[in-house]
């Protein structure tokens, strides 16, 4: 077995959420006004990608990246039982990531070409380094997790070729949102019904959500199938049907896990929302498909609502409970998720609608910053310090 060696170092390097999950609500409240700012035609940016694609791409690649980076090197040593990574090779793990923003923003003089590689490094990393930590721990079945992981790299790889060889991605947009949700129905799927059955428990409730079967395999499936045809034709008429079916199967799923009774745990309710906005973006997609909403529907209910929602809900619970803190989100946590949900109904159904000076886009980024500034003045302190009960080790 391998020895537990006492860290010394800085915490922010001690655990792979710390790092990931300060600088993606870092990014996250920044990028956003400065997305907003070029779309008033105020700011100019760099780089090969056209504006709306490097939004698209750094809240894909960039922001929801760095969250899926800090989960799984979290969850990796529970799988395992190995010594989390920590120290220098999150550091040089963090740098690249970094330098991707940095050369997809044309902040870097390497050129188109440069800037997608050195953006495709990040992923590539994260993805070698927890294959490595699966097979050193001989925990096969999670090696299934490369999958959606690699693909995910897949997609940014044809974002920026379609960027390079047509002027504008199409495709390689919705397949990074699509591979996103295909995660939270993968993951999602399996933490949040077991969060509330343990929660559930401790109040000796007599229902618990219903174990994992083969309806929520079909559902998996069928949702995927949906994904699928969205990112490929989403304006055929299979996305009509396969995304109409999609909506009902993962309402259906959500409604067994007995979301309506964590309504006295706020940090609980936020992960049955989130998971709400899945079979809302599937029947976006079908409505998409059918013309009966606008072409950005499903991607903003998808993007806003149902990832950025379940990453800031599941960075909240994850730091909390890895550096000691109760779990209970309080009322600023609480109204930061809200904001979210706030965000997610101001662009979608606000697209368009002006109060005063101020449409629909003006409040839905007004309401994102805003959430994300209060999940940074929470939680970023949690993430620099040190676990809550432990005493920092004494220098030798």
């Amino acid at each position: 077995m391998k020895t537990r060696e006492i860290y010394q170092g800085p915490a922010l390097f001690s655990y792979g959420f710390r790092p990931f999950f300060l600088f993606a609500g870092l990014f996250a409240a920044a990028v956003i006004p400065v997305w907003w700012l070029i779309w008033h035609g105020d700011v100019r940016i760099g780089g090969h990608l056209a504006p709306t694609d490097w939004h698209i791409h750094e809240m894909i690649f960039g922001y929801s990246a760095a969250v899926v980076a800090g989960f799984l090197f979290t969850a990796v040593p529970n799988w395992t039982g190995r010594m989390p990574t920590r120290g220098w090779p999150l550091a040089v793990l963090l740098a690249l990531w970094l330098a991707g923003r940095a050369g997809v923003a044309g902040l870097l003089p390497v050129g188109p070409v440069g800037a997608t590689i050195i953006d495709q490094i990040f992923l590539l990393a994260v993805a070698g380094m927890i294959a490595r930590e699966i097979v050193a721990g001989r925990n096969w079945k999670n090696l299934k997790v490369l999958v959606p992981v690699s693909l995910l790299w897949g997609a940014n790889i044809v974002f920026h070729i379609e960027a390079l060889t047509q002027g504008v991605s199409d495709i390689g947009r919705r397949l990074g949102i699509a591979l996103l949700v295909f995660l939270i129905m993968l993951i999602g799927g399996r933490i949040v019904p077991s969060f509330t059955r343990n929660w559930l428990a401790q109040r000796r409730s007599a229902r618990m959500p219903v174990a994992f079967n083969r309806f929520d395999g079909v559902c998996i499936l069928i949702g995927a199938a949906a994904l699928v045809s969205w990112a490929i034709a989403p304006f055929h008429a299979a996305s009509v049907l396969v995304g109409g079916a999609a909506a009902l199967l993962h309402l259906m799923r959500l409604l067994r896990w007995r979301g309506l009774a964590t309504w006295r745990s706020p940090l609980l309710l936020m992960l049955h929302v989130a998971y709400l906005m899945v079979p809302l973006g599937f029947a976006s997609i079908g409505a998409e498909a059918a013309g009966l909403v606008g072409p950005a529907a499903s991607a903003h209910v998808l993007g806003i609502g149902a990832v950025a929602g379940m990453t800031l809900a599941v960075m909240m619970r994850a730091t909390m409970g890895h550096t000691g803190r109760p779990l209970v989100a309080g009322p600023w946590l609480t109204g930061a998720f809200a904001l979210i949900c706030a965000a997610t109904l101001a662009r979608v159904v606000g697209q368009g609608a002006e109060v005063g000076r101020f449409d629909g886009i003006d409040f839905a980024t007004a309401f994102w910053t805003m959430a994300f500034i209060v999940y940074l003045w929470r939680v970023a302190p949690w993430l620099l310090g040190p676990k809550v009960g432990r005493k920092p080790a004494s220098k030798p």
